[in-house]
């Protein structure tokens, strides 16, 4: 949800074009990657004032293990002191584990938009997102260049159409919006983004850290260094969140563009325009995060994991991942068994400082073991019911201390196997 400038709530779904920030250009084509002929890939174009691109900011995948256009969006970020005018994604091949063909073919691609939109090769931010181990064809996508050219632009539909273009293993599309004002001026944020297997993110700043791709969009003023620091923080409570599969991909990429076409300055702090668009963003995130986790492969439950009372928050974050990797509690999920002691198992084989006898755990309001044992007052047909439905939280209370962490995760399905199987083939 997101909310009006006079605090009413809407629905995402009732948002429209009123909501795409200034100052971006989108579009998709078919460049044929994508065995099923659907859009797959797309441009999003950042004219910013007098067409001098976008402030931007990026985190990236921790696996050492890095796809090429990581690389090379690393290096361009870098020589541009943190400037974007063109962001180039293709579908359908992740363009890694390519070797020097792999960096080729980006730097292709970059070549090539660079040419067609009248900038530099190090001002385009390319990605990619598909199959491991496969070349890119470039030259696919740079024949590809005018119709995705021709057919730009700024409204709703052409955002969607990105949305759409984007998508591997998805079902659906996924956005999220959030306006607000600064100093007298309408300040909007867009996100697109895609994710459904190979989820869990673990983004960290311009270092090597199917994949999740997310891309923010505002129309704020907001100098690269600042928008940096924005975007780890809201990244950290949001995208370093969840997991479907405990599996982080070679290509994680949140990318955040600034265009400043509002003409409204957000500067970096902790109080006033700076704290209100710094909430903005995190609920941007924090709604695109938990679509992906909801589109998960194979996803019959989401699940929101509460731990709280650990040493440290980063203690409560070593327990959520424990018990969101864990088949053995995920498949009981997927069949809505009330196996708590699963979770007991997961959260003392974490490594965080437990005391066994002092964990309390719930299923929503149902209380399910007191004092690291059965409660009492536990009924079983209860939690098997509420363990049924699409969405349910499990909150464990640790009793060592302040830390506390909220995470989100799904269930493990024999649909998700069926999905990776035979992924290649």
């Amino acid at each position: 949800m997101w909310e009006g400038t006079e605090g009413v709530a809407y629905e995402m779904s009732d948002v429209s074009g009123f909501l795409i920030p200034a100052g971006f250009r989108f579009g998709a084509t078919r460049a044929g990657l994508k065995a099923s002929g659907r859009t797959d890939f797309a441009l999003i174009v950042a004219d910013g004032l007098e067409g001098g691109g976008a402030s931007a900011a990026a985190l990236f995948t921790a696996n050492r293990v890095t796809a090429a256009p990581l690389v090379v969006d690393k290096a361009h970020l870098k020589a541009t002191g943190g400037r974007v005018r063109v962001v180039a994604i293709n579908a359908g091949n992740a363009n890694c584990a390519a070797g020097q063909a792999g960096l080729d073919a980006a730097y292709a691609t970059c070549a090539a938009v660079a040419v067609e939109f009248g900038c530099r090769p190090e001002e385009v931010f390319p990605s990619s997102t598909g199959i491991i181990g496969v070349p890119l064809p470039a030259e696919k996508l740079v024949a590809a260049l005018p119709a995705v050219k021709a057919g730009l632009g700024a409204e709703s539909d052409h955002f969607q159409q990105v949305a759409r273009a984007i998508l591997t293993t998805d079902l659906v599309e996924k956005t999220a919006f959030a306006r607000l004002m600064v100093d007298g001026k309408e300040v909007r944020i867009a996100a697109v983004g895609k994710g459904s297997g190979m989820i869990h993110p673990r983004l960290v700043p311009a270092v090597p850290h199917a994949t999740m791709l997310v891309y923010i969009l505002t129309d704020a003023e907001i100098e690269p260094a600042d928008l940096q620091g924005m975007l780890h923080a809201a990244v950290e409570v949001s995208f370093n969140r969840i997991s479907v599969d405990g599996d982080t991909s070679t290509n994680d990429t949140v990318l955040l563009l600034a265009s400043g076409a509002s003409g409204a300055r957000v500067e970096a702090g902790i109080t006033g325009s700076a704290a209100e668009f710094q909430a903005a963003l995190t609920q941007v995130a924090t709604s695109l995060a938990r679509q992906v986790v909801a589109d998960g492969e194979g996803v019959q439950h989401v699940v929101e994991l509460r731990v709280n009372g650990a040493a440290a928050d980063a203690e409560a974050l070593v327990v959520a991942k424990a018990i969101a990797h864990s088949p053995l509690v995920k498949t009981a999920w997927a069949g809505s068994d009330p196996n708590w002691g699963r979770l007991m198992a997961a959260i003392g084989n974490s490594g965080a400082r437990i005391e066994p006898e002092r964990i309390d755990i719930w299923f929503g309001e149902l209380r399910i073991c007191r004092d690291g044992g059965r409660a009492a007052e536990m009924d079983v047909a209860a939690a098997h019911d509420y363990l049924k439905r699409a969405e349910f939280s499990i909150t464990i209370e640790l009793n060592q201390g302040d830390g506390s962490c909220l995470f989100w995760t799904t269930d493990l399905t024999a649909e998700y196997v069926r999905i990776n199987a035979d992924y290649s083939t």
